[in-house]
This record gives C-alpha cells, structure tokens and sequence, in this order.
C-alpha cells in the first residue's frame, strides 16, 4: 500500500546514463490549473527541459516517441506538469537520462499499477555502459598501442 503524503507537490525522480544525469518532477495540476516552476507557467501535459520546451532541445519525431513512451504506457500523458533538469554527457545519454527519470517518477506514483508495465518494457533498467579510461602508454586512446617496430 502506498503512503500517501499531504501537501505533496510533485514526484520526483532521477535518470542517469553515461555522464549524463536528469532530475525529473511530475508536478501534480489539476486540468485548468497551471503551476510555476523555475520562472514559466506549466499546464498539465506540457514538459520543459532545463527552462525550456523540450521540443526545442529533442525537435525529431522518434525522440519525442522515446521521451514520452513512459507516459503513453501508463496513460498519463495530460496528467502531469513535466520539469526535467539535465547536465553532462550528450543529447542521445541526457534522452535516456530523461526516459529512466520519467519510469521512475511514474513508478513512485502507483507502484503496483504501473511497475509491471515499465518493466516489460526496460524501461527500468539502467543502461551500465560507460566510457572506459584511458591507459598509460596507449597514446591517448584506451585501447591503442604504440605502433610496433616492422623490423
């Protein structure tokens, strides 16, 4: 059973992958009303990244598709005001930061509900890969070796 607080604003949750980290608030609104965070005025449905409509950092249609699976699954795609804060990494690892922040936020709201969904899906699961460290004497990649001699 779920606790449930009172006077809870918002659900939040973070995203990692790669050097790339996204702290995600589900703001509760209610259909007419709107909230301020961060200086502009959210209604229910709308997401801003970092200040801004995430249709200005993700402007293609098949990273739209990624970022708002999570909410298509568990049919909450109007319920919730959207505030993403990302840094580090790149557009691709902050796209999968924000994907992993949203299933996790979502999973908070109703654990029992919407847990199975996420996780049939992956959407769940921390991506591990990371870039590997540069070695001593590899010539500044981590793999290289110094070329041998031919003769």
């Amino acid at each position: 059973m779920v606790r449930k607080i009172k006077d809870l604003k918002y659900y939040e949750a973070v995203g990692r992958r790669k050097e790339a980290v996204a702290v995600v608030r589900l703001y509760i609104v209610g259909k007419d009303k709107d909230v301020t965070v961060q200086g502009n005025k959210i209604k229910a449905g709308e997401l801003f990244f970092n200040k801004k409509p995430i249709e200005v950092a993700f402007p293609l249609a098949y990273q739209k598709a990624q970022y708002l699976l999570p909410l298509k699954l568990t049919n909450n795609l109007d319920r919730f005001a959207i505030s993403i804060i990302s840094s580090g990494g790149g557009i691709n690892g902050q796209l999968d930061a924000i994907i992993l922040g949203l299933s996790r936020a979502i999973q908070i709201i109703d654990r029992e509900t919407f847990r199975p969904v996420l996780k049939k899906q992956g959407l769940l699961t921390r991506d591990p890969r990371a870039r590997e460290r540069r070695k001593v004497g590899t010539g500044g990649k981590a793999r290289r070796q110094k070329q041998s001699p031919k003769r």
